[in-house]
């Protein structure tokens, strides 16, 4: 048993100890160790395109993560809180992002664009309003999901007793409700954030030559060869992703914890 689950993590995670120890490696070549240095991040963070791709990542999953955050949450107390004709289908439509193959996702992303004729050569940050929407249609669903998994442990009667004692909807939502989603909320927030950040197969679909994101742009630097430098930047991009990860993980984690403690309570 113990020898299947090292063989497991040695299989999974291998490759990835193997990216980040040779993007200290003193060598232009990755198949030599030539000792230990940190000189290809100093060169990744001095290369002026790499740095403008890592600022287009951040300001599309920033742009991508505020509004999935507020559609995936109107979604989600529509569907927990209404019900409705055609409610299991809406349901369904809402949950096609998350199931359909992201090369499909983005060829449609990329036939809507040129079907509307997105304009192109606006200034920066309007040039990353495609790719922006293309990471909000597939990244609110998600949001969705976790909001409403939280919003299955909501007590209505603290809501209903809250309208007893006076409280407007707006207050009753504001005071009441949202403090409960809130796990939920920054978890969600947390995984529409790292969806965006690491996404490649729709991004490269509805970018354009002046929107170059992170993930494409180590891309490109493959395509010449694996140096160092695409290792630090690599490992940077993991680290990011497994830190997004982590507090995603844990706000689910300690909002399951809390709705555990009110069933029993």
């Amino acid at each position: 048993m113990r020898l299947v689950l090292l063989g497991t993590f040695i299989f999974l995670y291998a490759p990835i100890v193997t990216l980040v120890a040779f993007s200290f490696n003193d060598s232009r070549r990755n198949i030599v160790w030539r000792g230990f240095t940190f000189k290809y991040y100093e060169k990744a963070w001095n290369n002026s395109s790499l740095v403008e791709s890592f600022a287009n990542s951040l300001t599309i999953a920033f742009l991508s993560t505020l509004i999935s955050v507020v559609l995936g949450t109107m979604t989600a107390i529509l569907l927990w809180r209404f019900r409705f004709p055609g409610k299991a289908g809406y349901e369904g439509a809402m949950s096609l992002p998350i199931v359909i193959p992201e090369i499909c996702m983005g060829v449609a992303m990329m036939a809507f664009f040129s079907r509307i004729g997105w304009p192109s050569g606006l200034p920066w940050p309007l040039n990353l309003g495609a790719i922006t929407i293309a990471h909000i249609s597939f990244s609110f669903p998600f949001v969705t999901v976790v909001v409403r998994a939280r919003l299955a442990s909501f007590n209505r009667e603290l809501e209903e007793a809250a309208k007893d004692l006076g409280a407007g909807e707006w207050h009753a939502f504001k005071d009441i409700l949202i403090p409960h989603m809130r796990p939920g909320l920054i978890a969600g927030a947390l995984l529409a954030f790292t969806l965006s950040l690491d996404d490649f197969v729709i991004t490269f679909f509805t970018s354009g030559p002046d929107t170059i994101t992170f993930p494409i742009k180590i891309y490109s630097m493959i395509r010449f060869s694996v140096t160092p430098e695409v290792n630090a930047a690599s490992a940077v991009l993991i680290a990011i992703t497994l830190v997004m990860t982590t507090f995603a993980l844990w706000f689910q984690s300690r909002s399951r914890g809390q709705s555990g403690g009110a069933a029993h309570g």
